[in-house]
């Protein structure tokens, strides 16, 4: 598939998806939006597709945000709708796949583009990234779900303070708050990403997919997530990966998933 702001390629069972809009620091637009859809669905279609990557073009941004020139003579109905389809399309998508996406990012993250990367599974970052939701300094909200997500992810006070102030935050704040799980120079960035997706790939793709639908569950309103991960648990049992992955244990093998 042709793409014009992305670059999608899968090797060794690894889509890595890269924003390349370097001259507008991969700032999404609705067209990159659309595209960035199109790649995770057709990662997620693929089964030879076991990890999914979302990382950014060049060396300065991951996604610096959204394009404001598109939306700033919206209507109140047009920006609903906006922050309605994005989500629904793009973020939400990608925080409900049941293939893993880790985002690599690797300088700005701000606006949308820290909402991108926070709708990922989880997050790892180069020592230049810099993170923050500046929406409020233009009047506006986070829209792409960055007043729920980043709450879940740092807690409460530390998200209105960030939200607050419009404020940056670096590398090492945002993994003393949790928002990243690791570090890395710029050149490591990628290569650590792949290197834990590896480490997914060992395991039982159909047990990843239940995990990620009962850890999900926990944060919805009216869902019970102790009961979705019963019902996961129980599913897990009439599968072929379940049978192979105890009959290897017990073989004192590794599993072939």
């Amino acid at each position: 598939m042709m793409y014009n702001n992305i670059l999608s390629t899968t090797e060794n069972g690894i889509t890595t998806i890269t924003i390349n809009r370097p001259s507008k620091l991969n700032a999404l637009n609705k067209e990159t939006i659309e595209e960035l859809h199109n790649a995770f669905a057709k990662a997620e279609e693929d089964a030879t597709v076991r990890v999914a990557i979302i990382t950014g073009s060049g060396e300065k941004a991951f996604v610096a945000g959204a394009d404001i020139s598109e939306f700033a003579n919206f209507s109140e109905s047009e920006g609903a709708e906006l922050a309605r389809m994005g989500q629904e399309i793009l973020f939400d998508y990608v925080a409900d796949m049941g293939t893993p996406v880790i985002a690599a990012i690797n300088g700005f993250a701000l606006g949308g583009g820290l909402e991108l990367a926070m709708a990922a599974h989880f997050r790892i970052a180069s020592d230049n990234a810099r993170m923050g939701l500046p929406e409020v300094g233009l009047g506006v909200i986070p829209g792409y779900g960055g007043t729920q997500r980043l709450p879940q992810l740092v807690g409460k006070g530390r998200a209105m303070e960030m939200i607050m102030t419009a404020g940056m935050i670096d590398a090492n704040t945002a993994l003393d708050y949790g928002l990243i799980n690791h570090i890395v120079a710029q050149e490591e960035l990628l290569p650590l990403a792949e290197k834990l997706g590896g480490k997914i790939m060992r395991n039982s793709p159909m047990a990843i997919a239940a995990a990620i639908n009962a850890v999900n569950a926990g944060y919805e309103d009216g869902v019970d997530g102790y009961d979705t991960e019963i019902e996961e648990f129980g599913g897990c049992f009439g599968t072929d990966q379940f049978i192979e992955g105890t009959t290897a244990f017990l073989e004192k093998r590794k599993a072939d998933f």
